[in-house]
């Protein structure tokens, strides 16, 4: 590979290949001589005579430099200059001027021109140089946007995966439903803001019915899939503020936040039809023909006011469930 060697140092043949250049300046004889210096160094080079010219040209394709005297005929080269800024930011505008227009070459600068070439010009380096400066910005501004562009991209994906990870720290790895810590964890808070508000919630526990001898006749893997489905179930039955969780093995917490118990208990009522009528894979060798569930409900504050007292009187309730036949539903 073949190198081009500047005042910022060595830039390779394949970068420049990728700068091009548009040269603005009414004396044709300047014009080839820019043209035909940058092509040989590797720069797409291109000339044009006018300011309205070079905002046709600029109109059609890009160019990272452009190369403008500032005595051009009609538009002048400053009132050109801004436009390109105006409309091509990115574009280096390079500005020659002549030695006796130093406050013209200050004027250019202030209106964001990158640098400027005084005319005529006593060593073709010089050219080179500011040129090769510019290309050298240009490379630079790109890594840099490449650059910031990749650590958001990193940024994205590490909080993504932070999310994921939370989530996998608050869910049930078989049912997808939250885990015992968290309804834990939202019980109490729930418990602070019903407090605070004077609102009242409801729990509801869960508990399958018979589902040992469903395992012991069926499998571990069906069982899962009956756990994996009566998941699916409580996710549809329920409001959006509302939290299902499972507790563990076999049982089931929701977490009902402003309800009353009896919309609890009716609620209840419902899924366990639901579930009674459910077509489980399986569900004729359960004692009764069918999986069914067992619940109990407990309200804040008329049944307690602390997370342990709720827990305690809803799976009570879930007890007496069981005791009178299961497949019911027991208040607290």
């Amino acid at each position: 590979m073949t190198e081009l060697t500047t005042p910022t140092g060595h830039i390779k043949s394949e970068e420049v290949d990728r700068t091009k250049v548009l040269i603005v300046d009414d004396d044709e004889s300047l014009r080839k001589l820019l043209s035909s210096l940058l092509t040989e160094q590797g720069y797409g080079a291109e000339a044009v005579s006018s300011g309205e010219e070079a905002l046709s040209v600029l109109g059609t394709k890009p160019f990272e430099i452009a190369i403008i005297d500032i005595r051009l005929p009609g538009m002048n080269g400053l009132d050109l200059l801004r436009e390109v800024k105006r409309q091509w930011p990115d574009t280096q505008v390079i500005i020659m001027t002549s030695h006796a227009s130093l406050e013209s070459s200050v004027n250019a600068l202030r209106s964001g021109a990158y640098d400027y070439l005084d005319k005529p010009f006593d060593d073709l380096d010089v050219i080179s140089a500011v040129v090769g400066r510019a290309a050298e910005k240009i490379r630079l501004t790109k890594e840099n946007a490449i650059l910031v562009e990749d650590l958001i991209r990193s940024n994205d994906e590490l909080e993504q995966a932070n999310r994921t990870l939370r989530d996998l720290a608050i869910r049930d790895g078989l049912t997808g439903l939250y885990n015992h810590r968290y309804i834990q964890e939202s019980i109490s808070l729930e418990l602070e803001r019903s407090s605070r508000h004077a609102r009242t919630f409801c729990l509801i526990f869960v508990d399958v019915d018979h589902f040992k001898n469903y395992n012991d006749t069926n499998g571990h893997v069906e069982g899962d899939y009956v756990l994996r489905s009566l998941a699916s179930i409580l996710r549809t039955c329920f409001r959006k503020v509302d939290l299902v969780s499972r507790y563990g093995g076999e049982e089931f917490m929701i977490l009902l936040p402003e309800t009353l118990k009896k919309e609890a208990a009716r609620l209840a009522e419902e899924i366990r039809k639901r579930i009674e009528g459910h077509p489980f894979h399986g569900r004729e060798n359960q004692p009764s023909g069918k999986i069914t569930v067992s619940m109990g409900v407990a309200s804040f504050p008329e049944d307690g006011t602390d997370a342990s007292t709720l827990i305690k009187k809803s799976d009570a309730a879930l007890y007496r469930a069981k005791e009178q036949g299961r497949n019911r539903i027991c208040e607290a």
